[in-house]
């Protein structure tokens, strides 16, 4: 073990035993009902703010700093997209979900469609979450392993087992009290690292590399279908984003939580312009690497002192906790109180506590079993959780917002057709990072499978006992099914071209969207109003 690693795994203890000293202190504020699930819906805006940005800009951090390093400055669109997803969750989710009182995803499904709905919603979405945890984790475990000679599976198995430690002991407050000590972390790693920027490589280190690797300082460097599919991705997780629900949804309004959205898109800002600005400066000085990761505490070692690259990625530590620990917890809270409350419906608030309790350790032996699995690629692991969950519940979630007459069947159909098709493309592509099966992202198949399975099995099941409504009723909403199936003969027109860039599956996805929103508008139960409609349309629907 080198002088490098000791000073981490110094101060990565010490900052882990305030951590579960803290996890203790929450277990206080549990008492209050809601306590243990989302903070007694107490929290304030600057609480709020300080979990989402622990949340989202801390593994947004990590992930630019390694596409940084690789791709150069077009690593931006990827903390671009990230801050439009904050924003669009403050200014139209926070306020309706939070008057529905929401506490997950899954549960919002199982609300509206049943038991088994709710069961396999939460076993789906709990799946999913320790793969983003050690997404995040690599990070950490990869200066540990640079510096010390421990492998990345030991390292990620110390982060599940220290998560479990904090967070079964005072559910969303040791989060809060977490993430608000991350925020201190986050700025003297930021400080940390312009120091070193400025050792070297300076300014005159970034023009040398800008005349040398032009292509570093290119916007588009990182590749179109990249780029798109960060967006596409972004825009479709804001109604699916669960751990960020469940935090911002523990404010005492819904008018605080927006404010605290909006503070931790502001705050955010920083960690993607930095997290380039280290990547660059690391691909400087190492530029032979193949990781980012593996390269940002090489180029440390060589400008600065022990104590100081300690310091630096105690903040890495922070980011990774600052996303695994929600992750992790959200996680649990969908397999411990939606699928387990489902399973035993008599169970009461303590018993819920107590499965979700249990399912945090479910949940740290997958994040240790995933490490052991796959450990050298982060990219990897949050492209699958994203395909695993989004494939199953996207089109659920939106049907249970928008479109009344859906029906259990078709909604257990969608949840179990889309993961299944997801998964399966992915098989199909020999589960490689970043080349998929017939050139399409197994987010955009899976997604897909998901919408289609709901329409059909909805459209087939209710045939008979439904109306079609006139253009003058919805033209909004035939004007949308235009937009899709123009979509599709542009796809089909230009397929090679397309194929080519990987845009086919997005543009079949945004096609199917477009004809979704037309067949939530246009085709309603008959003799029901139509929800928010006016007194006249209500008398035309009976």
């Amino acid at each position: 073990m080198t002088v490098y690693g000791g000073w981490i795994i110094g101060f990565a203890l010490i900052y882990t035993a305030l951590l579960v000293v803290a996890g203790q202190l929450a277990r206080r504020r549990t008492s209050k009902a809601g306590g243990y699930f989302v903070g007694g819906r107490s929290f304030n805006k600057w609480i709020v703010c300080f979990c989402i940005t622990g949340l989202f800009s801390g593994s947004t951090f990590i992930a630019v700093l390694e596409m940084a390093y690789l791709k150069g400055v077009s690593a931006i669109w990827y903390g671009v997209a990230e801050t439009l997803q904050i924003l669009i969750i403050a200014f139209l989710i926070i306020g309706p979900f939070r008057k529905k009182m929401v506490v997950t995803v899954s549960g919002l499904i199982g609300d509206k469609y049943g038991r088994s709905a709710k069961a396999l919603a939460g076993a789906i979405t709990a799946f999913a979450f320790p793969m983003w945890s050690v997404a995040t984790a690599i990070a950490f475990a990869s200066a540990l392993h640079v510096f010390t000679g421990f492998s990345l599976s030991l390292s990620v198995a110390f982060t599940a087992i220290l998560l479990f430690a904090y967070l079964q002991a005072g559910g969303m407050w040791s989060i809060a009290f977490t993430q608000s000590m991350n925020a201190i972390v986050f700025v003297i790693m930021f400080a940390i690292g312009v120091i070193a920027f400025f050792i070297n490589p300076g300014i005159d280190g970034l023009k040398e590399m800008a005349a040398a690797r032009p292509e570093m300082f290119e916007w588009g460097n990182a590749g179109l279908q990249v780029i798109v599919a960060w967006f596409g991705t972004f825009f479709v997780n804001v109604i699916l984003a669960q751990a960020a629900f469940q935090m911002a949804l523990s404010c005492k309004t819904p008018e605080e939580g927006q404010k605290g959205l909006k503070l931790a898109a502001i705050f955010g800002i920083p960690f993607t312009v930095l997290a380039i600005l280290f990547g660059l400066s690391a691909a400087a000085v190492i530029p032979e690497g193949k990781l980012g990761l593996l390269a940002l505490p090489q180029y440390l070692a060589q400008v600065l002192p022990a104590p100081l690259v300690g310091l630096f990625f105690l903040g890495i530590w922070a980011c990774a906790l600052g996303w695994g620990a929600p992750c992790q917890f959200s996680g649990a809270t969908s397999l411990g109180r939606d699928t387990g409350g489902a399973i035993f419906p008599s169970a009461d608030e303590k018993r819920l506590v107590t499965y979700t309790k249990w399912s945090l350790l479910i949940l740290t032996g997958l994040m240790v079993l995933f490490g052991l699995l796959r450990t050298e690629q982060s990219a990897w692991w949050n492209i699958m959780a994203w395909t695993i969950r989004n494939s199953a519940t996207f089109a659920p979630v939106v049907a249970a917002l928008f479109w009344p007459q859906v029906t259990r069947p078709a909604v257990l159909s969608s949840l179990a057709a889309g993961f299944v098709s997801g998964l399966g493309w992915y098989w199909l592509g020999g589960w490689d990072v970043s080349k998929f099966y017939l050139n399409v992202h197994p987010v955009w198949v899976g997604m897909s499978v998901n919408v289609v399975t709901i329409v059909a099995v909805t459209l087939l099941s209710t045939a008979g006992s439904f109306r079609i409504r006139k253009f003058a009723e919805a033209p909004v909403h035939y004007f949308s099914l235009a937009a899709g199936i123009l979509l599709f003969v542009i796809n089909g027109l230009n397929f090679a071209a397309l194929h080519d860039k990987g845009l086919t599956g997005l543009i079949v996805f945004t096609a199917l969207i477009g004809i979704f929103i037309a067949i939530i508008g246009i085709v309603r139960a008959a003799g029901k109003p139509v929800p928010g409609a006016t007194e006249t349309e209500a008398v035309a629907a009976v």
